[in-house]
């Protein structure tokens, strides 16, 4: 990937194997922006799928609807080269409100939709609200010293590797403060039409953590499965915030455990299997 294009504007990132018959897995990240994060599960998913990782410019400010319009962009362009893919949309954390905001907007692109510990839950800690604008008075330094803080918040520390564990806090060092600020502000005014959701009929899987340090998962996904007229939920016993990072947590397995793979996946990795 050219980190060029990542510093411009919003892309995907592309995994080293490239399959253009598979269909299509879109994945938006968390507060991070970098997608980078998916990398320990990006091996399983490429058994069915053709996987991209949206990655946003650290320096990038713009509005939930123009990040929307960009996922959508980039979206149409990979369907233009094969128009008859599934896509499959999966959002993580501040990904997880994007994931919202881009499926009201086409919802007839998405075969199925994932949420996995959706940042919509932010409002539902009230002090969070009132807290988050007070961080504009803190000097840049003391977003690095509170990187390591926050490590204990975002993952189930004896769930990651070592390796895993230092990436996630050199990815979190290297947002700049007016970024994070300017995410957090987008999370405070997040809102969402529930009659439009509510329209949304394809198959959801709404995942949440228990040992969510950072957001109320649990009480968000039992909000929104009331809300999905086709939704069901998987509970995570052990693991926190980020989980994708944890070596027990296989999205791919899940997927298959709780059926909602369509036929075309199933034979896209029965055929990887044969070969």
């Amino acid at each position: 990937m050219n980190l060029t294009k990542v510093n411009l504007k919003p892309c995907f990132l592309t995994t080293k194997k490239i399959q253009p018959d598979y269909p299509l897995f879109i994945y938006l990240p968390g507060m991070d922006g970098t997608g980078q994060l998916l990398r320990s599960q990006t091996a399983g998913l490429e058994a069915g799928f053709d996987v991209r990782c949206l990655a946003i410019p650290r320096q990038d400010l713009t509005s939930w609807d123009e990040l929307s319009r960009n996922v959508l962009d980039l979206i149409y362009t990979e369907l233009g080269k094969n128009s008859q893919r599934s896509v499959y949309l999966c959002g993580e954390s501040f990904g997880g409100c994007l994931a919202q905001k881009v499926a009201i907007q086409a919802p007839e692109i998405f075969k199925r939709i994932i949420l996995i510990n959706p940042a919509s839950s932010f409002r539902l800690r009230s002090w969070y609200t009132w807290a988050s604008p007070l961080m504009n008075l803190l000097p840049p330094w003391i977003y690095d010293v509170a990187a390591v803080g926050l490590l204990p918040f975002l993952v189930a520390l004896t769930q990651i590797s070592n390796s895993d564990r230092e990436e996630l806090l050199k990815t979190i060092r290297s947002i700049p403060s007016e970024t994070i600020l300017w995410r957090l502000s987008l999370l405070r005014e997040f809102d969402i039409d529930e009659a439009k959701l509510r329209r949304l009929r394809q198959p959801i899987l709404l995942m949440g953590s228990i040992e969510d340090r950072l957001l109320p998962s649990i009480p968000e996904i039992e909000r929104l499965s009331q809300i999905f007229p086709n939704s069901q939920t998987v509970i995570l016993p052990q693991s926190g915030h980020a989980c994708l990072l944890e070596q027990n947590i296989n999205l791919f397995q899940i997927l298959q455990a709780e059926d909602f793979l369509e036929p075309d996946v199933k034979e896209s990795q029965l055929f990887a299997n044969k070969n």
